[in-house]
């Protein structure tokens, strides 16, 4: 074998030509054909599709929903150009949503926030020599990476470093203490029914107005565990840059910069937009609830758990949606104290995808529907749709949620018809990863009915 594969390189030229061998003759060949011009289009949905019947979807759902995995079921397959309901189980019933919280959370920051607003990270003089302020102003997703380095998913990122660029430039006078303002938001800072193992768990960190990645311990993993206090480490990594001790940095829960206080640094995060997006990609918890308390904040509410979940169900209520069965402990979706229906949320998801309407509800939602992971290649149904319901994959975009217990699948779907329909699926009371394919079986079965 060694032996051909040295005739065979010294057979080519003009290496062989070099070492004075030659290869047999090679006839010139044709000419190449000229270069593909690709011309991608974004194709506009067949508004003619007639889609599955009722009759037809109801008696394929019934069927594969029928599996054991499932549980407790229940669920919707909506129409949104019609308004018809092709297929319901107990819709109305509400259950724990899980993470299919964060679409109510996500439509009411879309309907209230301006979607290019950012959030704020000062560093502002103190009242004392040698004291500098950290004005935690919102911004969970301020990074601790370089700039040349991606985040975890948060596009135009903040970076610390550039804060302390800012700060050196600003001050020649040697720092001695830090004091991190985080009394932006107040009460609790862990939801009810949300477990302390959730934290070094990895799946939230305690609600602080400023953190570095979402408190990850590792800034590019989804889960790794969190910190007991994410503002204090703010404000370590701060110190640790500009030499200062970490028992010179503290916390205040109330306000220590000074009115007109000279502002040394400030650094910006991606726009509400971006990270509602991100939110409902990689479905982050403490993305979620921080983004809340921000709409707290602009509708006048405490920026609290309560204040926050309250707003978002006001929001709605405004805007038309009936939220009067909702209950919500937190934003996320972590709380097993959450109760909402299938129907609430495919009424939110056809208001998203339907027509234009006059009031421009459908548009100022639409941000939250390129967030919608798809089954096979994003976000959280990025591993899914690739052993079982194949027939999905790609197809199917929707907002998963997962607990002990518990599998929920909202999002939309076109079906192979070209019919965009909607779709809400809730399953509880048996294994959450047997019930979870089960879900993606379902969801496919929509995909690939076509039925009549």
């Amino acid at each position: 074998m060694v032996a051909v594969g040295t005739v065979t390189a010294f057979t080519v030229e003009p290496v062989g030509r070099f070492l004075g061998l030659r290869g047999p003759e090679v006839a010139p060949g044709p000419p190449a054909p000229p270069a593909v011009e690709p011309d991608p289009v974004l194709r506009a949905l067949d508004l003619g599709a007639s889609g599955p019947s009722a009759e037809g979807l109801t008696a394929r759902l019934d069927q594969v929903g029928a599996s054991p995995a499932l549980g407790n079921l229940s669920g919707v397959v909506l129409d949104p150009a019609s308004g018809e309901t092709l297929w319901a189980l107990d819709e109305a019933v509400p259950r724990t949503p899980a993470s299919t919280t964060k679409l109510l959370t996500a439509a009411a920051i879309l309907l209230t926030v301006e979607h290019d607003t950012t959030l704020e990270t000062r560093v502002v003089q103190g009242e004392e020599p040698g004291t500098l302020v950290l004005v935690g102003g919102g911004d969970p997703t301020l990074s601790v990476l370089p700039r040349d380095t991606p985040t975890y998913n948060y596009p135009d990122a903040a970076r610390l470093d550039d804060l302390v660029e800012q700060v050196q430039a600003a001050t020649s006078e040697p720092v001695e203490r830090i004091v991190v303002d985080a009394s932006r938001y107040t009460g609790e800072r862990l939801a009810p029914g949300v477990g302390e193992s959730d934290v070094p768990g990895g799946h939230i960190a305690p609600v602080e107005p400023v953190m570095l990645d979402v408190d990850r311990q590792d800034p590019l993993l989804a889960t790794t565990p969190r910190s007991s206090e994410p503002a204090l480490a703010v404000g370590r990594a701060l110190g640790e840059r500009l030499g200062v001790p970490p028992d010179a940095v503290a916390v205040s829960r109330e306000p220590v910069a000074g009115e007109g206080a000279t502002v040394l640094g400030e650094v910006s995060s991606p726009s509400i937009e971006r990270m509602v997006e991100s939110m409902v990609l990689t479905s982050d918890n403490t993305l979620a609830e921080t983004l809340a308390r921000e709409l707290a904040i602009a509708t006048g509410h405490e920026p609290s758990f309560a204040g926050a979940t309250t707003a978002i169900l006001e929001v709605l209520a405004e805007h038309g949606l009936d939220v009067s069965t909702v209950a919500l402990s937190d934003a996320s979706g972590m709380s097993t104290e959450n109760d909402i229906s299938p129907a609430v949320l495919a009424e939110l998801l056809a208001e998203a995808v339907g027509p234009d309407r006059p009031d421009e509800v459908a548009m100022m939602l639409r941000p939250m529907l390129p967030g919608l992971p798809v089954a096979g290649a994003s976000g959280t149904l990025g591993g899914r749709y690739i052993d079982n319901a194949r027939e999905g994959r790609g197809w199917v975009q929707a907002k998963t949620g997962t607990l002990t217990g518990v599998s929920t699948l909202a999002g939309i779907v076109t079906d192979v018809e070209g019919k965009l329909l909607v779709f809400a699926l809730m399953s509880d009371g048996a294994n959450t990863l047997e019930a979870r394919a089960a879900l993606d079986e379902m969801a496919a079965a929509i995909r690939t009915c076509g039925c009549r």
